[in-house]
């Protein structure tokens, strides 16, 4: 008795299952495009370099590490370079930045609340470019800062930053644009 029971329902729910799928084809989870290429292409450089660039300015590239308060005063020294922010400011930059960048880039690979994260990286990486394009334009004879290594300011430096810019400005645009168009599993379905 059990067992006509359990194969009645499985044979019904068999039934059931290929006369609902029979005349649906299977969705694709997430077409590849151009623009999501980017948004992945993006999260992963800008993220990479973030963290990188992030735990380099913590270290300043050496083993054994130096004292935090050491790293976190070369970088100030780094960022006084530039002569733009007041004493308090550029203590503030050098205490936070290291160890936002770490985050933002965790975040972006992350990608939870992806488009915050997408965004505030961009407006970051066109304060960097602002930066080093004013110092560069002023003839300033300083050192990068971007990695912690003594790395001169030249038109290298401008190029790789403004190329930075242009990922990080498509990544966000695209990832609003993504936003609003609906996702493959719940198009409606074509008649």
């Amino acid at each position: 008795m059990k067992e006509s029971f359990f194969t009645a329902v499985k044979q019904q729910s068999s039934l059931l299952l290929s006369s609902k799928t029979k005349n649906r084809k299977m969705m694709p989870s997430s077409p590849l495009n151009l623009r999501r290429a980017i948004i992945w292409i993006g999260r992963l450089v800008l993220a990479g370099i973030f963290i990188y660039a992030g735990y380099a300015k913590l270290t300043m590239g050496m083993r054994p590490r130096p004292p935090l308060g050491v790293a976190l005063s070369f970088f100030a020294l780094q960022v006084d370079s530039y002569r733009i922010l007041p004493s308090w400011g550029v203590k503030w930059v050098a205490h936070t930045l290291p160890f936002a960048e770490i985050g933002l880039g965790l975040l972006l690979l992350i990608g939870w609340r992806f488009r915050i994260w997408a965004t505030l990286v961009t407006l970051i990486m066109l304060g960097f470019f602002a930066a080093v394009v004013r110092s560069y334009a002023l003839g300033m004879q300083i050192n990068c800062g971007c990695f912690a290594t003594p790395e001169p300011l030249t038109i290298k430096t401008v190029m790789r930053d403004g190329a930075l810019v242009a990922l990080a400005l498509l990544m966000t645009i695209f990832a609003f644009i993504e936003a609003r168009r609906p996702h493959p599993w719940t198009a409606p379905e074509k008649a």
